[in-house]
């Protein structure tokens, strides 16, 4: 098969910004069983408070939070809250608290599917507040753990269990959840990884589009992320695709799973998707979604950014983790990058530019290899997370042969 470019033309979508009154900030509240008292809204806002909430109302857009598993009264109320003044953080775990009291209320009368999806929500609201802090505080560790707990109480509803998945590296662990497709034998294995900030649980729903497909996932944190950084202190490192090939490693050992594997990665993930699919031959198809071939170029354009990527290096040295950034370049090697490549990014990314993307696409050698263009997208195509998510996983169905459906 030749390569082959597509531009994907959609409406244009998005959501006007809330108004920031106290009354906004309270939608939910009426139907919660034992409802929490509500968060204060102050009544004046510091300049600096204002520019940090504004930056991360940017930053995580309502596209971004109902298309990485928040539920869109929780994703407006976060929103709401942030416009009237209320610390993110605060809103963000207020909003978790009242899902999982949702949660248990619906468990203690049998309705396991109501609680399932009320834990999944939980567990976006705890992501989504632990993100607005840069460094590993005892905070967003303790954020983190009601985000993982949540998940873990979900996935035990899920008819075929979501596991908890760990595997010794180095002086830590690997961390993901394994997600399994009720009746398949042997299905072929997915890896799925998140970007700087956006880590594994954000995938979620793109996830369930593939174990819908009959392919299971892993669904990972690598050095750098999530809950292999913050709880088993593995940093992010020149040599990440040697942490990938580990997974690979013990998926393949595993006699649940067949022996096709593939790796989906987003954001900064498309990156180590592709590092990783140039470094490994099991990897037979690799889709980069909003990735790019020089991670550096974010953070050079955005210097704000760098506290984010010191804590995923492990330095509060920035010319150390500048350092180690620049070694993150495939440039040179992409070349090597052979199996089945999809490519899927936004005509105006704000976060890694298209003429960098069409680069890993234009330098890699795959014969079979396919760029999506969408020209009204966000990052990661947020903003089309139906149309992205079955373009992707019926893509890995025909390169890893899984039954299509």
């Amino acid at each position: 098969m030749t390569g082959l470019e597509t531009s994907m033309q959609s409406p244009a979508s998005g959501f006007d910004k809330f108004a920031a009154g106290a009354s906004d900030c309270w939608l939910s509240v009426p139907s919660d069983p034992d409802p929490a008292p509500p968060l204060r809204v102050p009544c004046a806002v510091t300049e600096d408070r204002r520019a940090e909430l504004d930056s991360l109302l940017r930053a995580m857009p309502l596209s971004r939070l109902i298309s990485n598993g928040m539920e869109y009264a929780d994703a407006n109320n976060l929103q709401s809250m942030a416009s009237a003044g209320i610390d993110w953080i605060e809103a963000g775990a207020w909003l978790g608290d009242r899902n999982i009291r949702l949660a248990r209320k619906a468990l203690s009368k049998g309705h396991r599917i109501s609680a399932r999806s009320y834990f999944r929500f939980a567990s976006a609201c705890f992501r989504f507040a632990q993100n607005a802090i840069p460094s590993d505080t005892e905070t967003k560790k303790r954020l983190y753990r009601k985000m993982i707990e949540s998940f873990a109480d979900a996935g035990a509803l899920d008819d075929s269990p979501t596991e908890h998945w760990m595997v010794p590296y180095e002086k830590g662990h690997l961390c993901g959840w394994v997600m399994r497709p009720a009746g398949e034998q042997s299905p072929p294995v997915v890896i799925v990884l998140g970007g700087f900030d956006g880590w594994r649980e954000e995938h979620y729903c793109s996830a369930a589009a593939l174990v819908d497909r009959g392919i299971a996932v892993l669904l990972v944190d690598a050095p750098g992320q999530g809950e292999t950084r913050l709880f088993h202190r593995l940093y992010l490192a020149s040599d990440a695709h040697h942490a990938i090939s580990r997974m690979i490693d013990v998926l393949s050992e595993d006699r649940r799973f067949g022996n096709r594997f593939g790796i989906w990665g987003n954001s900064f993930g498309g990156f180590l998707a592709a590092q990783a699919a140039i470094a490994d031959e099991r990897l037979s198809a690799c889709c980069v979604n909003g990735g790019t071939i020089r991670p550096l170029e974010f953070p050079e354009r955005y210097p704000r950014f760098f506290n984010k990527v010191e804590a995923m290096v492990g330095t509060s040295n920035r010319g150390e983790a500048v350092s180690i950034m620049e070694k993150l370049d495939i440039s040179r090697s992409v070349a090597g990058l052979r199996c089945s490549l999809l490519q899927l990014h936004s005509e105006s990314d704000q976060v890694f530019c298209l003429e960098n993307a069409r680069r890993l696409y234009d330098l890699a050698q795959s014969r079979d290899k396919t760029l999506l263009i969408w020209a009204d997208g966000d990052h990661c195509i947020y903003n089309h997370p139906h149309e992205r998510n079955c373009v992707v996983s019926d893509w890995f169905c025909e390169k890893l042969s899984a039954s299509a459906q």
